[in-house]
């Protein structure tokens, strides 16, 4: 009998020392943003993913204090910021404890409402030092880009000048000066460098994580020429979490064939969007992405007012979906637009369910709602209608 008993307890202790391995203890993250009154909202966002990522977790200022906690599969990069506001700090995150201090202050930039934090310190998570060795080649990078444009300041306030005064005669003359062209060289050698440094770093970690990460780090987006770079990823590396970000946008899956994915967005009088009533009874319907800040999806509007004004009758519907920030960006765009047809703003998840990297973007669906062409152009709609 004793020896059943000393053997359940063995069993016992031995299950709680396999459960304490396996099971991962989390991540902590304490710290004060001191200058930030008490209850101000602090939010967890990912970060580096090239996606407009949402809040994993909320917390709120005590005493002068916050604290995160979870757990991550991987490392992950985080930005904590206030709530609604821009700018915070970014924090590469493992399952440790760490702990963030700094001094911050609220300022309006471009009628926005940024955090600033100076005196930053993150302590207690080896791989956020790491990470800050990884991608310390761009403040070398960024120190290059002002010593530049430091000796052309000159040069450029002319240009500048003549531009914002539309005097072509002007800028001739500036762009034959030995000094535009000494700055013309020396900007193509900055980004020259640029692309050069982004590149060997990213292929000197292509074996890990790193590799996909920084190679989300170094490019504003991807282009079918660095498909090459992925492929020579390792197995671990392209199996990565931020592998995995990198395949997709390399190689989307897309939508062909399938119902139109999510349709989270509302009228400018806040009327929600039924992407199956506005399909139905039309041949066809154009969705269009846009913003109020997109040049070319503004230059992209009187062709679209043509197409709708000579298609609409043959059973064309075009929808317009906004991925403005600000509702008064998009309805301040809308109202000089003037838009014929259903106009929406995104309520924030639309453009990622349609994985949206760049605009302008347009998808064709069918009159049941289904996607039958992806990133179309105008004349390419007017075809389906010649078929």
């Amino acid at each position: 009998m004793k020896s059943m008993k000393f053997a359940g307890t063995f069993f016992l202790l031995l299950w709680a020392l396999i459960t304490q391995a396996v099971v991962p203890q989390g991540f902590v993250i304490n710290g004060s943003f001191t200058g930030l009154p008490d209850g101000t909202v602090l939010a967890l966002i990912p970060s580096g993913t090239h996606n407009d990522e949402k809040p994993i977790a909320n917390t709120i200022i005590k005493a002068g204090r916050f604290t995160f906690k979870g757990i991550v599969k991987d490392p992950k990069l985080f930005q904590i910021t206030v709530k609604g506001h821009y700018g915070g700090c970014q924090v590469m995150v493992g399952n440790t404890k760490i702990s963030i201090h700094a001094k911050a202050t609220i300022a309006d930039r471009y009628g926005n409402k940024f955090v600033d934090l100076d005196e930053l310190k993150i302590s207690g998570s080896p791989i956020h030092l790491e990470y800050q060795k990884k991608v310390h080649y761009r403040e070398l990078l960024n120190q290059d880009h002002q010593a530049y444009n430091k000796r052309g300041e000159a040069i450029m306030k002319q240009v500048g000048k003549a531009r914002e005064q539309k005097d072509s005669v002007k800028l001739d003359s500036l762009y034959k000066t030995s000094a535009y062209k000494q700055f013309e060289s020396e900007e193509k050698a900055f980004f020259d460098k640029v692309s050069k440094t982004s590149s060997a770093v990213v292929e000197a970690n292509k074996n890990t994580w790193w590799g996909p990460f920084l190679m989300l780090n170094a490019f504003s987006y991807f282009t079918p020429d660095q498909k090459p770079v992925f492929e020579s990823f390792s197995k671990a590396a392209k199996e990565s979490y931020y592998g995995q970000i990198v395949k997709e946008e390399l190689f989307p899956k897309g939508f062909l064939g399938q119902n139109a994915p999510l349709f989270d967005a509302v009228t400018n009088g806040k009327v929600k969007a039924d992407i199956g009533k506005i399909a139905s009874g039309q041949k066809y319907t154009l969705v269009d992405f846009w913003a109020s800040w997109c040049g070319p999806c503004r230059k992209s509007i009187p062709a679209l007012k043509k197409l709708y004004e000579e298609m609409n009758s043959k059973g064309l519907q075009i929808v317009s979906i906004s991925i403005d920030k600000k509702e008064d960006d998009w309805l301040k765009a809308e109202y000089e637009e003037n838009l014929p047809w259903p106009s929406f703003l995104d309520n924030g998840e639309t453009a990622n369910s349609w994985k949206i990297k760049a605009i302008p973007a347009m998808f064709l669906l069918d009159e049941k709602g289904i996607v039958i062409a992806e990133n179309i152009t105008i004349e390419q709609v007017k075809e389906k209608f010649t078929k």
